[in-house]
């Protein structure tokens, strides 16, 4: 390594196999959200498209949240699916985030820090949202590292039985505070 290579610190710490950090609402709206992540490579499909422009799409602004990630590999296979996720965020006395916090999860950090986590993709556990595309199923927010799916909504809420890959993360808010 280049000695003169500024060495970055990370933005996010890991204890137990939890991934903390925060991020900042803006206010940015879900249409804007569009645009933003697509002028920033990360291509939007169109799923995601409607549920963000849809009206249960809330932004905020100057709301930090504290994020937990819990890792997939925190639960046996059989557990791994959303009732015993949400049980397992409840029990740490965790919450679920806004939605808009999986676009502020899929800006702030690249493949690469995602990778770095130990993770393929970050499911926000937030209220779901529904869609007409999907016949109104709700569905979670999921931020991927994966090249062609950066930033998606995926219909995962629509079973509470469907089980979910280890190498997942599922993120759930420590507490959310306005900025002044």
């Amino acid at each position: 390594m280049n000695q003169t290579a500024k060495i970055q610190e990370k933005s996010w710490h890991e204890k137990d196999g939890i991934i903390y950090f925060s991020v900042t609402s803006d206010g940015t709206t879900g249409e804007d959200w569009i645009t933003r992540l697509e002028n920033k490579g990360f291509p939007v499909a169109d799923y995601p498209m409607e549920v963000l422009r849809s009206s249960d799409f809330k932004p905020t602004k100057g709301l930090t949240t504290e994020v937990a990630v819990l890792k997939g590999m925190l639960f046996e296979d059989n557990d791994r699916i959303i009732k015993k996720i949400y049980a397992a965020g409840v029990l740490r006395n965790l919450s679920r985030p806004k939605a808009e916090v999986a676009c502020l999860i899929r800006e702030k950090f690249t493949d690469e820090d995602i990778a770095d986590m130990g993770m393929c993709w970050i499911a926000t556990m937030h209220e779901p949202i529904s869609s007409s595309d999907t016949d109104d199923v709700p569905a979670l927010a999921i931020a991927f590292r994966a090249i062609n799916d950066r930033c998606r909504y995926e219909n995962y809420g629509k079973s509470y039985s469907d089980r979910w890959n280890c190498d997942c993360g599922f993120a759930f808010a420590v507490s959310q505070t306005p900025t002044s």
